[in-house]
């Protein structure tokens, strides 16, 4: 991060900081109290790329996409993705058509997957800048929608160190600015540098911000073409800031198994760190098709809840 801080930014960091005591247990979609007979170990969500063939194919809209959640697979909280309403952040007619919908089949907003809004970690301080400012729109329809969190990326240039201080002070200012919304700011492992979890980790600290932390995805640990993280280790590491998880799915075996992690030994590393909120299905696989990916990975979820809840 290029400079030190002067009063006035940590004036305005500390401020942040108080405003954002409390996010977390008291949002929609985040922390659940330890599993009982009424109270599942954890609840399940549904991540909006699950759908992204059948979106970008015109066969279904974004507006359908809370309708379709809970209707056919009874999933009660949705995770939505910029890409699908790019033009519709400010729009507010639009948004309340969405809440309506949510409101109508009871289903509750939990986060939105901000892309193609810039490098946050940008070398340029101007297009750094620029980024954070791109994200202030959704911070603002997050809120509107009753969401706890946007997601998005930690994408930088330079070397290991540079990147980590470059995405810590977009991070930073980007979370100062929604934490009056009482809106999260999540990082998830999404390539490069962002997929080795101890960067990454590392980076969240140095932001130092409560309502700044992560939402680890079980599959996305390729840091470069011939370089894959360690996804266990990779989560564990990501856990302690965890305000969402991303179950990400691609090829099941006969017995209904993920053939690329295994969920019993991933979850519990979630649960482990004390996680008790929404985890959700990101199915991603091209066989079978994307509702039926979507029903194995929530029977698989679902499994495992079971056993390990059983465990407890």
């Amino acid at each position: 991060m290029p400079g030190s801080f002067d009063r006035r930014t940590f004036l305005k960091s500390a401020a942040a900081t108080g405003a954002v005591i409390g996010l977390g247990a008291s949002q929609s979609c985040t922390s659940r109290p330890r599993e009982t007979a009424a109270q599942p170990l954890f609840k399940i969500s549904l991540a909006e790329w699950s759908f992204h063939r059948t979106l970008y194919a015109g066969e279904m809209d974004n507006l359908d996409f809370p309708v379709r959640a809970m209707k056919e697979f009874g999933i009660d909280c949705v995770e939505y993705v910029n890409s699908f309403f790019m033009d519709k952040a400010k729009d507010t007619k639009y948004l309340t058509e969405l809440k309506k919908r949510c409101d109508d089949h009871g289903v509750i907003s939990g986060l939105i997957m901000c892309d193609g809004e810039g490098e946050l970690g940008a070398a340029d301080e101007a297009a750094r800048k620029l980024a954070v400012e791109n994200h202030y729109k959704w911070v603002e329809a997050a809120k509107f929608l009753g969401c706890h969190s946007i997601r998005v990326n930690a994408s930088s240039a330079g070397s290991y160190d540079e990147q980590m201080q470059r995405a810590a002070d977009g991070l930073r200012q980007l979370s100062e600015f929604a934490a009056p919304h009482a809106i999260n700011v999540i990082v998830e492992n999404h390539g490069g540098l962002s997929s080795n979890g101890a960067w990454l980790a590392a980076v969240i600290s140095q932001v130092g911000l409560r309502n700044c932390g992560t939402l680890p995805d079980f599959g996305n640990f390729r840091i470069g073409p011939d370089e894959e993280y360690d996804r266990y280790r990779g989560v564990q590491e990501l856990m302690p800031f965890a305000k969402a998880v991303s179950a990400k799915s691609h090829a099941f075996d006969a017995e209904g198994n993920e053939l690329q992690t295994d969920y019993f030994k991933m979850m519990q590393i979630v649960l482990d760190a004390g996680y008790r909120g929404y985890v959700g299905i990101e199915w991603e696989g091209e066989v079978p098709g994307e509702a039926e990916g979507v029903r194995l990975t929530q029977r698989l979820l679902e499994r495992v809840r079971d056993e390990l809840g059983r465990q407890s």
